[in-house]
């Protein structure tokens, strides 16, 4: 199947049109620098009957090639901005042009998903390490009716406060469609870091993908909105790559899997599997190269045909995110509205989620009536 689905991804609409394109371009431009950069050809030699000539100084571009340092590189050259930028849990790379990261690595463990760090302490903000003109802004988001959608989850981070600060830098989002942000994208979300109970290290990359589309006329395009007064690009589709190494210590094979998500809504009859394309199809889509410096050949194994790849169910993932709204309700009446909800959809809470509910309740009774005022300003 996912090589099925890999082949009709290459063959679709999608890509008919890259290969071609880049070869043309690539040919031009490399006869365009050789032009450039071909000394010019030795003049032929004077006959005996001929008075030589004196000797012609060079043409500026070679006297500069000849000097300490080509022209070429006199004044520097382009600056993409796409060098690698380091933060506490993950790496980028970012497209200045389109306000978005063109993709983002992150590592995660058992360890790191657990912890204290949370969310409602961390805010949306541009990333001070890219310069302001090249800056996604709040502002872009707000009424676009996209969300910002992170690459590298907060939730991956509950180990460090900084760690998950960083992961609402704008340089780590894209514009999602809330739907699939809120639904089938964090229920990828979860699967990864659900692995971490039987991996011991995973390794996560993310990014944007605008893929060609078949036109009206025939022709395919790549065509895609923008938002905000920066411009911001919303993705067609996103990526996510998958790398799990179950022991540091046992020689078993790391497991592998690449997928792409149309950025719309995805239902619950769904699965992960049926978006799974090969990592070589990937890499021609996005331009990039995942894991260079492994053998995918020889050292992985398919991650799906290893671990399924299976989602969460609706009421697995209703539980999940009711638990969530639980620990951070701030009042008694708040806290039985979201007991209500869960009522009215006809899920049954879970034995971990009664325990969740008790213990914040326990907690919200106590409370002064100064600070639940403080609470609901809050």
């Amino acid at each position: 199947m996912t090589e099925a689905l890999g082949a009709r991804l290459v063959r679709s609409r999608f890509f008919g049109g890259f290969v071609c394109g880049a070869a043309v371009g690539a040919t031009v431009s490399g006869l365009l620098a050789t032009k450039l950069l071909r000394k010019p050809a030795q003049p032929p030699r004077p006959d005996a009957t001929q008075q030589e000539e004196p000797p012609r100084p060079p043409p500026p571009l070679l006297r500069e090639e000849l000097g300490s340092k080509p022209i070429l590189e006199k004044y520097g050259f382009p600056a993409a901005g796409t060098q690698i930028r380091y933060y506490t849990n993950h790496a980028l790379s970012y497209d200045q042009a389109k306000r978005v990261p063109r993709w983002v690595i992150e590592h995660i463990s058992k360890y790191k998903t657990s912890g204290s760090a949370d969310r409602k302490h961390c805010k949306f903000k541009p990333d001070p390490n890219i310069p302001s003109m090249f800056s996604a802004m709040n502002e872009d988001y707000i009424g676009s009716g996209w969300s910002r959608g992170h690459m590298a989850p907060a939730g991956n981070n509950k180990y460090s406060p900084e760690a998950m600060a960083e992961t609402f830098y704008l340089s780590n989002i894209v514009p999602q469609n809330y739907e699939n942000n809120a639904g089938f994208w964090n229920r990828v979300e979860m699967y990864c870091r659900d692995l971490t109970e039987r991996f011991e290290d995973v390794w996560v990359v993310s990014g944007p993908l605008m893929l060609p589309q078949l036109d009206e006329d025939g022709k395919k395009k790549v065509v895609y909105q923008v938002i905000g007064t920066d411009d911001v690009a919303v993705p067609s589709h996103l990526y996510k790559v998958i790398l799990a190494r179950r022991s540091d210590v046992l020689k078993d094979p790391l497991v592998l899997g690449a997928f792409v998500i149309p950025n719309n809504p995805v239902g619950f009859d769904h699965q992960l599997q049926e978006f799974q394309v090969g990592i070589e199809d990937l890499e021609k889509m996005s331009g990039l190269i995942f894991f260079p410096e492994l053998d995918k050949a020889e050292d992985v194994r398919n991650i799906c045909e290893v671990d399924t790849c299976k989602l969460m169910s609706l009421e697995e993932f209703t539980l999940y995110v009711t638990t969530r709204k639980l620990q951070s309700a701030r009042t008694l009446e708040r806290l039985g509205k979201i007991m209500s909800e869960l009522h009215e959809k006809g899920i049954e809470p879970d034995e971990y989620l009664l325990k969740v509910y008790n213990k914040k309740k326990e907690e919200l009774a106590v409370q002064t009536p100064a600070e639940v005022r403080e609470r609901k300003v809050g």
